[in-house]
């Protein structure tokens, strides 16, 4: 239980409604406590923590400003919105967070009327921001919609197919970019600020309306009045801000601003909020603000499990992950083969790729939140030559699914995809889990489709892939530990053969994949029941073994299939049908 005397504001605040109450000089005060808390929540419970320690100060500037739930506040993908949870009535649910039963770790709209949008993949802020400004529009309603995107999520082309679209329809909505990618730079200096809230100001936007307006009953004259004030405004702009790129999208654009500076946010908001057109407001904040470890490593301290709790001791190491077992994979291929490289989309340790960027950079390839590009960017490689490894969580790989039918299987061309995270991967819910990947996978035409049993077989696998298969291939493989399995050498895996694990009598299990070794010891327990149960590892969803099927169709009455993964479309009904 926290302890409350330690709070002035936090415990009194149980809606944005209380945040206003508060006076604008004491919003620092409310920060600092609210940062406290999330540092000694999540260290307790585990979760999303670097992001959101940066998102603090931008948090309750908006809360204290707009007036949600009227207003509409989308935030991408979820990794900042813990401070908006606590300060939207669930502060004292936030230790049950991405626990059964708790808070969603992500924005989940049947968890709050402050939840405007949910979503767990990235870059989908500003398109769903501005269908609600257009809903906002037609159906004749009065509400403000702000995007919160980060700066990471604007490397994934969606965010940019929105900017334009919003540029092009000059609707009323307000795109914050939360930049914690960079140090506070130059820009944010008392001459910057000064311009921006100049710009932002009420008279100078009447008074810039009112020339626009006027001189454009001047004829050509007036152009030229037009166009030299705006390269006034331009200058001054492009000297002390980097705004030109969204400008040219059609946004009024002001910043970069200290997203830690709360009291300067609000004015800015305050000055905003009522602005016609298309706003974007560029704020710079540290992830990990307040936490001096994630401070110093934001990648590492992304998103963490309990790290307060004594360390074990005298135990046996835990065995390697999946994905550390596939990344030393990688490497160990990459140095035998010049033609093979390894590409991910902003998840290089999240996937084990990390390692081949520290040995050969030069045949690692991160195109950021961009999971389309990757797959064609792979084909591309593929059809002159390369063997690319394409490394992706298999819930965001759903993403690429007409690049890897158009580009890479249509065109029978030999990209490996690397699907980490196949099957239900816990705490993150259900925007996470990897369970449609077989279904979809074998849905896509040259496509051979592959689950490994344990770490060696996910080795051999991949080599298999490498050097003895001339089209697209996938291999999904889970998350977490391994079997702490000792690595072999790389050896080939017939395309298409299952393999027998287990004899029986009474009926058969075809497993799959991560449940393989579960349908073993279910066999194993009901043997001693006196029900022998054979076990086939299928291996390959895609080309099935026929022939193992045919032989247990003809010697049991009894077939069963085991996967982690959608039942439409997935290996079972591939053996039934």
């Amino acid at each position: 239980m926290e302890d409350k005397s330690e709070f002035k504001y936090l415990f009194k605040i149980d809606s944005p409604e209380d945040l206003k109450k508060i006076d604008v000089k004491d919003l620092p005060e409310v920060c600092d406590e609210l940062r406290k808390y999330l540092i000694d929540t999540i260290t307790q419970t585990g979760g999303h923590f670097g992001a959101n320690l940066g998102a603090v100060e931008l948090t309750a500037a908006l809360h204290y400003v707009y007036d949600a739930p009227k207003d509409k506040i989308i935030w991408d993908v979820g990794h900042q919105g813990y401070p908006h949870k606590v300060l939207t009535g669930r502060r004292d649910l936030l230790p049950t967070i991405r626990q059964k039963g708790g808070l969603s770790g992500f924005l989940k709209i049947d968890e709050s009327p402050y939840d405007a949008y949910g979503a767990g993949h990235a870059s989908t802020s500003v398109s769903a921001a501005l269908g609600m400004a257009i809903a906002r529009d037609i159906l004749k309603e009065d509400y403000r919609v702000v995007a919160v995107i980060g700066d990471g999520a604007l490397t994934g082309g969606i965010a940019y197919e929105a900017l334009n679209n919003c540029g092009v329809l000059k609707k009323d909505i307000t795109v914050v970019l939360n930049d914690n990618n960079m140090s506070i730079s130059k820009n944010i200096s008392a001459i910057s600020n000064y311009f921006n809230e100049l710009f932002a100001s009420p008279i100078v936007e009447k008074t810039r309306e009112n020339i626009w307006e006027l001189t454009h009953k001047i004829d050509s004259f007036g152009d030229r009045i037009r166009t030299a004030l705006g390269r006034i405004e331009g200058g001054i702009k492009t000297i002390v801000t980097p705004g030109s790129l969204f400008e040219a999208f059609g946004f009024k654009y002001f910043g970069p601003l200290s997203g830690h500076n709360v009291r300067q946010l609000v004015r800015m908001f305050r000055l905003v909020k009522d602005m016609k057109g298309p706003v974007l407001i560029h704020v710079i904040t540290e992830k990990g603000k307040g936490y001096e470890p994630a401070e110093k490593d934001p990648q590492k301290l992304h998103a963490i499990g309990k790290i307060n709790s004594k360390a074990s001791t005298g135990k046996k190491p835990s065995p390697k992950k999946y994905s550390r077992v596939f990344g030393e994979a990688v490497v160990e291929i990459v140095e035998r083969n010049p033609k093979v490289v390894g590409i991910t989309a902003a998840m290089a340790e999240g996937t084990g790729l990390d390692l081949l960027r520290e040995k050969f950079p030069d045949r690692f390839f991160d195109v950021g939140i961009a999971e389309q590009h990757a797959a064609t960017f792979a084909a591309g490689m593929a059809v002159r030559g390369l063997k690319p490894i394409v490394a992706i969580y298999s819930t965001f790989l759903q993403r690429s699914y007409d690049q890897i039918i158009h580009d890479c299987a249509l065109q029978k061309l030999p990209v490996v995809f690397a699907l980490d995270r196949a099957g239900i991967v816990g705490e993150d819910g259900p925007t996470h889990h990897g369970v449609l990947d077989l279904a979809y996978m074998r849905s896509i035409p040259n496509m051979t489709v592959m689950a490994p049993k344990d770490e060696n077989e996910l080795r051999d696998m991949l080599y298999t892939a490498v050097y003895f298969i001339d089209s697209p291939s996938s291999i999904r493989f889970p998350r977490g530990a391994s079997f702490g399995l000792e690595s072999k050498a790389f050896e080939q895996i017939p395309i298409g053969k299952s393999e027998t694990l287990k004899e029986g009598s009474k009926g058969v299990i075809f497993a799959i994949g991560s449940m393989v070794y579960p349908s073993l010891k279910a066999a194993e327990e009901l043997e001693k029941e006196g029900l022998s149960i054979e076990v086939i590892n299928a291996r390959f969803v895609k080309p099935l073994d026929k022939e193992a099927v045919k032989r247990a169709v003809e010697k049991f009455d009894k077939i069963m299939t085991v996967e982690e993964g959608q039942i439409q479309g997935g290996f079972g009904q591939r053996i039934y049908f």
